[in-house]
């Protein structure tokens, strides 16, 4: 189906605009409302989401879901103090009520009126395509039909299968009282598979899945057949598990989505608020060496239709490389413009929302570790007796003291070098700045997961990416079952 694409801006007005009446002058005539007190700065933050699902299994439609949502978020900054009010009426009443709610924090804030913001130039990281309709809805569940007959076709011993598709088409425009009027129209795409095995009695799960900032025409067949390949593989894999053996051992990371521990155990601990407060195990430490020679972890939204990219972010800041830990050594946090002004920095282009109806806050978009010059196959080879994690299910993580439990839902047994067998119930214990001090040795073989991530953060999700190469670390903890 071809689409028709128009500029960010054209969207912003034909959708959040022109139905309601507002125009330019609403928006002087909010802020300047706000203003009238002594108020750092103000913003203005339209919304306007389409989305989409559906769920297949047992080769049944079992849910099918559909929805819009509209609104303005409007806040103002004092000092450490925030307002904040948020209306799911687009009108210019609406508008003027929240910005007289907000206003009142100047009475009770403090000044510290920010320089203006020099304007740069925006991304065109994906295109404006509207995913919702990038296809008739029977060719979505033709789409999951397809990919639960080939998992079933992949082996015989597949019992179950489960798939869902899911699309949103997102358009936000932010104003602000420092004369900024940028837009963003974000599209984005997820298919998720899981499959049942079952042999001798036993049933065991697999799961693949991915996305991007693109149309449903990214899920070709061969994109379909590497995740039907994934999801059998994983659950065949531990039908022949046998328990993990607990203790402590060298265990060697896979490439990919094993970049979730380095998001979730480093990753928040260089947000920027968690520093500026204190709260985290990495306060007040850059310079410092927090990691290895040879580990340089990276914050980047600007990667072209990448599932944690973004044109701008949700501050109107355009994205950008932030180079976090380089070679060991820290570098630098992750800010939004509040935070940024208190920490008297610049912003880095993190801050994000959940929707209109939230705060935006530091956030992290793709975040990963760079490749370093080993072969994956000399990192297995070097170890004597270890776990091989290829892939991981939950985990949980302490951002004051770096603590962190993650699940291996695919591991396997390193025994003189090799990979032998497969285990399961494997869990990683430890310390996420220790653990970077560890890594002995980092594969060249970088590569981004595909494209599944999803980030909570004080009741907030956002999309993300998460990328490692394979790496070895020394003297971590294996909690098992054995």
């Amino acid at each position: 189906m071809n689409a028709v694409v128009m500029p960010a801006m054209q969207s912003a007005q034909s959708l959040l605009l022109d139905p309601w009446g507002l125009s330019n002058r609403d928006f002087d005539r909010a802020i300047g409302e706000i203003m009238l007190h002594q108020v750092d700065y103000a913003d203005l933050y339209f919304q306007y989401t389409r989305s989409e699902g559906w769920s297949l299994e047992e080769g049944i439609v079992k849910t099918g879901s559909f929805s819009i949502s509209q609104g303005v978020g409007v806040r103002a900054v004092s000092g450490e103090k925030t307002a904040f009010a948020y209306s799911d009426a687009l009108s210019s009443d609406a508008l003027m009520s929240s910005a007289r709610a907000v206003r009142e924090i100047a009475r009770v804030g403090q000044s510290r009126r920010a320089p203006p913001i020099q304007a740069l130039p925006a991304h065109a990281l994906y295109s404006g395509i509207d995913p919702v309709a990038s296809l008739p809805a029977q060719e979505k569940v033709a789409l999951l039909e397809r990919i639960e007959r080939m998992a079933r076709q992949r082996d015989p011993h597949v019992v179950q299968v489960m798939a869902g598709l899911g699309m949103e088409y997102d358009v936000v425009l932010v104003v602000g009282s420092d004369g900024r009027q940028c837009a963003d129209v974000r599209p984005l795409v997820r298919l998720s598979l899981t499959v049942i095995a079952q042999k001798d009695g036993r049933r065991e799960t697999g799961n693949a899945g991915g996305g991007a900032r693109m149309g449903l025409d990214y899920f070709s067949d061969e994109l379909l057949a590497e995740y039907v390949d994934k999801a059998v593989g994983e659950a065949l894999t531990n039908l022949q598990a046998k328990a993990a053996p607990a203790g402590e051992m060298t265990v060697v990371l896979g490439s990919g989505w094993p970049g979730i521990l380095l998001h979730e155990a480093v990753g928040h601990g260089l947000e920027g608020d968690f520093n500026r407060k204190g709260s985290s195990i990495f306060a007040g430490r850059i310079g410092e060496r927090v990691a290895s020679k040879g580990v340089t972890v990276v914050d980047d939204g600007t990667l072209p239709d990448r599932r944690g990219s973004l044109n701008m972010d949700d501050e109107g800041n355009p994205t950008q490389r932030n180079v976090l830990i380089e070679d060991g050594i820290l570098r630098g946090y992750l800010q939004d413009t509040t935070n940024a002004r208190l920490m008297n920095v610049a912003p880095t282009g993190n801050g994000r929302r959940e929707s209109f109806a939230h705060l935006p806050m530091p956030r992290m978009t793709n975040t990963y570790m760079l490749a370093g010059l080993e072969e994956p196959e000399d990192i297995i080879k070097s170890v004597k007796r270890g776990l091989y994690a290829a892939n991981f299910g939950g985990g949980q993580v302490d951002i004051t003291s770096g603590k962190f439990v993650f699940s291996a839902s695919e591991a396997y047994m390193i025994e003189d070098g090799r990979i032998t067998y497969p285990v399961k119930g494997a869990t990683l214990i430890g310390n996420g700045p220790d653990s970077l001090t560890r890594v002995s040795m980092v594969g060249h073989d970088l590569q981004l997961d595909s494209g599944v991530g999803t980030c909570g953060k004080e009741g907030q999700s956002v999309p993300v990416g998460v990328g490692m190469p394979t790496i070895r670390i020394d003297g971590l903890t294996v909690g098992g079952t054995a």
